[in-house]
């Protein structure tokens, strides 16, 4: 059975790997990702709306996504956004539709853009770490546990910050390698 504190690592760590993994799907391989877009908002009649709420977005080719929005109305307010989400790509605006081609990305982009990979890796460890030095904190302040079950639930903390230090490791190496990869 897990303490209580061993549970709120374990909750607050695995929060820490599902952003690490939300923020590794929008970093650019070398082919097209519809999770490049999540987060993209655009004005929707004085709201701002997600892209991917407004819109369909396809892959027809490996490096193309198309963008159709729902009504047309839209296209220009989607095009905006788009131009000035930093994407390193200039939507080509169509009738009813926006094309975003992602060219080739070189050696030395590809090296880039996998160190930003570490760097949110790394970033994510010291968020785990965090919760685990504030978690130890907490446990060393509660009279309520004797010395031998505050060490035996201080082992199970570190046993689930290592288990998902494994895993910010694995979902960081499967990153590397798909940026890498030609």
């Amino acid at each position: 059975m897990l303490d209580a504190y061993t549970l709120e690592v374990k909750e607050k760590a695995e929060k820490c790997i599902s952003v690490l993994e939300e923020n590794l799907s929008k970093l650019r391989t070398g082919r097209a990702n519809p999770a490049i877009l999540n987060g993209i908002k655009c004005d929707y009649y004085g709201e701002k709306m997600n892209i991917t709420d407004l819109s369909s977005i396809s892959i027809p080719e490996p490096r193309q996504l198309l963008v159709k929005p729902y009504d047309r109305n839209d296209l220009k307010s989607i095009n905006s956004a788009l131009a000035g989400a930093n994407l390193g790509i200039a939507p080509q605006l169509q009738a009813d539709c926006i094309r975003l081609i992602f060219p080739p990305m070189s050696e030395d982009v590809r090296k880039d853009t996998a160190k930003k990979a570490k760097a949110l890796g790394e970033d994510a460890k010291v968020a785990i770490r965090n919760v685990r030095r504030d978690c130890l904190s907490l446990l060393k302040d509660d009279d309520s546990y004797s010395d031998d079950l505050r060490e035996r639930v201080q082992d199970e903390i570190q046993k689930e910050v290592d288990g998902a230090m494994k895993k910010v490791d694995e979902a960081v190496a499967k990153k590397t390698t798909d940026i890498l990869s030609i």
